[in-house]
């Protein structure tokens, strides 16, 4: 305790309480029309002009003042000045672009029989596709990139049910396309005829 006090005296020569006094403020009142203010995260200081009661119409206008239009400009108007614009470049674009699924799969086995979600009894044969959210019955077309083979088929149920996989082929669409293992497989929107 008394190391701490000693170290206060040390540290500060007058006592801790006093306060030094000060005049009132005796600045100039034409020096308060403006006022700056340093921006805290810009640090650049901005002037804030004193705001002229000229201006200000709250309280100023009765019912027996008169009002004047503003007077018109003479001015012509600026027009746009004329810049060279370049001129677009043609390419094509396809309406249609195929895009690549690196994880396709099939389904079937132990469902033959039963409905799908679009109304469909599975079976062996039945070509079809599964999708999370596509509308029953959009056409998909599937391209083998092994053999070339396409195929296009109707979204006939919902999957499939493994992260990260898009699609799910029914036995009848994996047949058609000798693709029945799990692999890449080219698909776009089918053309509309």
């Amino acid at each position: 305790m008394a190391l701490t006090a000693i170290t206060a005296t040390v540290a500060v020569p007058d006592p801790a309480w006093s306060r030094a006094t000060h005049s009132p403020d005796q600045s100039d009142t034409d020096l308060r029309e403006r006022a700056e203010v340093a921006a805290a995260v810009r640090g650049t200081p901005t002037t804030i002009d004193a705001p002229d009661p000229g201006l200000r119409s709250a309280g100023n206008l009765d019912p027996g003042s008169t009002l004047f239009e503003p007077a018109k400009r003479n001015e012509p108007t600026s027009a746009r000045p004329s810049v060279a614009q370049p001129q677009p470049k043609a390419k094509s674009v396809a309406r249609y672009p195929w895009h690549r699924d690196d994880d396709i799969s099939w389904f079937g086995p132990g469902l033959y029989g039963n409905g799908t979600a679009c109304g469909q009894r599975l079976s062996k044969t039945l070509i079809g596709v599964a999708h999370r959210s596509l509308p029953c019955g959009t056409k998909i077309e599937f391209r083998n990139p092994k053999n070339g083979i396409r195929v296009v088929a109707e979204v006939i149920d919902r999957g499939p049910y493994v992260r990260g996989r898009i699609w799910d082929m029914s036995a009848g669409l994996c047949k058609a396309l000798k693709h029945c293992y799990t692999g890449s497989i080219d698909w776009r929107y089918a053309p509309s005829e």
